[in-house]
């Protein structure tokens, strides 16, 4: 008897060691209509790629990190998926009617049909943003009131769904409620063009005024509390910062130390780096540094260090990168060597930008103010080849003033690589020696031009 219960017992074993743990989820799909060729599923801390056939089929293993939310995106178009070890969830959707053909089946079919159920009748109520934020307090209540509700009677329908979906899910009902409310507050004065509006005093809940963002989790599972959480965070810190970010450093951003989501100071600066990891900035090397130590994302970490490795050489008093027999409008060529012994105010730009055009008013008003001071004006054009008349009929049109220039090879010229500009207008100031004042000038619009031109001049 003895030995028969040793063999059993042996046998329970083999088959447990047998028995396979499913750490994946099984995704499949059809898509409709659309030349997309992968669809992307991604997180905070994960993204895979997912090849979409010829037939538009696609079909993978996805060792996810975790069970809970994430984002499907096929081409422009987006949507949230939840996944959970064990499903083996397909879905079909016609890319022409993206929200409204959404359909699963499946292991994991439940807790996705509700979502693609809830962002369609969420986009329903809001597809006019301007109609819905510009309703009275009382009728904006009302329409979230019944968007819950309706909300919360699809999730309470549900059959077979995972029990944590369900308790998550209730609570993201609750922070997509305070995230259209925290709108209301920021659009309804614009919209209804009320300046000074404020809403009343007890429009808001107070667990939305006194809410502390501290939830790591909800941070990964609700784009509402992602999104007020972030917005809180950068307006802190722009409050802090003010308008002038020439020479800010790690000290005036200390407030990243106190965020408790690490996914969310990750996504703030990342945010960051785009504009304070700039010649612009003289402590940009101490911001570099202080950013790669305080971010775990390594993307992040691998831009902060391109941007970095683009622009050190391009801090004051380094020498400028040139440019060499550019078109002049007025006719010939000329090369920024030929302006040495001249301050030169450099405007990158192009007739197809509006941002661009927008500053020529302000352009004009400046090269006046200057026109008898050791500077000279350049406008270089970044337009394409076959852009070439429409940038001579501009330059005639609107009287542009100083020299007018063009670019040999658009964005791709190797003066707009070396001063890696990657979006424009760009304003670049040089001293007479060809050393860089500003890499990242102020605009012809922005009252500091005035200021610094004044200074470098020594007026």
């Amino acid at each position: 008897m003895k030995k028969l219960l040793f063999v059993l017992i042996a046998i329970s074993v083999v088959a447990c060691q047998k028995e396979p743990k499913i750490d994946y989820a099984l995704l499949s799909g059809n898509v409709e209509n659309s030349q997309a060729t992968v669809a992307i599923i991604k997180s905070a801390d994960f993204e895979k790629e997912l090849t979409i056939n010829t037939d538009g089929s696609f079909m993978d293993t996805l060792r996810i990190p975790e069970n809970g939310f994430y984002t499907l995106s096929i081409g422009r178009e987006f949507t949230p998926l939840y996944l959970k070890s064990g499903d083996n969830v397909s879905l079909g959707v016609d890319a022409q009617n993206f929200d409204e053909s959404i359909k699963y089946s499946g292991v994991g079919a439940s807790e996705n049909n509700y979502l693609a159920t809830k962002t369609l009748n969420n986009g329903k109520v809001t597809a006019n943003a301007v109609d819905f934020y510009s309703l009275d307090e009382a009728a904006f209540k009302t329409q979230l009131e019944e968007m819950h509700k309706e909300n919360e009677s699809q999730l309470s329908n549900l059959t077979d769904a995972d029990e944590d979906f369900l308790a998550t899910e209730k609570q993201n009902l609750l922070y997509d409620n305070y995230a259209m409310l925290s709108n209301y507050v920021q659009r309804h004065g614009y919209y209804t063009k009320k300046e000074g509006f404020e809403v009343s005093e007890d429009f808001l809940p107070e667990s939305l005024k006194t809410m502390v963002f501290d939830d790591a989790k909800a941070y990964k599972s609700s784009q509402s509390y992602k999104s007020m959480a972030f917005d809180k965070v950068l307006t802190a810190m722009f409050d802090e910062l003010g308008d002038d970010i020439t020479a800010i450093g790690p000290e005036q951003l200390s407030g990243l130390n106190d965020i408790k989501i690490q996914a969310l100071k990750n996504d703030a600066i990342d945010y960051l780096g785009n504009f304070l990891v700039s010649p612009g900035n003289s402590q940009m090397e101490a911001i570099y540094n202080f950013f790669k130590s305080n971010t775990t994302n390594d993307d992040t970490i691998a831009k902060l260090t391109e941007t970095f490795e683009k622009n050190k050489n391009l801090v004051k008093g380094k020498p400028s990168p040139q440019f060499a027999n550019y078109e002049n409008h007025k006719g010939g060529e000329t090369s920024l060597s030929d302006l040495k012994g001249k301050y030169v105010y450099i405007d990158v730009w192009a007739t197809w930008c509006g941002p661009c055009i927008r500053e020529i008013p302000s352009l004009k008003e400046v090269e006046k103010k200057f026109h008898s001071e050791n500077i000279e004006f350049v406008s270089t054009s970044i337009d394409q080849a076959k852009d070439h008349d429409k940038w001579v009929s501009m330059v005639n049109d609107k009287e542009l003033g100083g020299l007018q220039l063009m670019a040999d090879n658009d964005w791709n010229s190797k003066f707009v690589k070396d001063y890696a500009i990657q979006g424009i207008p760009r304003f670049i100031l040089i001293d007479p020696e060809g050393n860089i004042v500003s890499a990242d000038a102020p605009r012809p619009s922005d009252p500091k031009l005035i200021e610094l031109l004044e200074e470098q001049l020594k007026m």
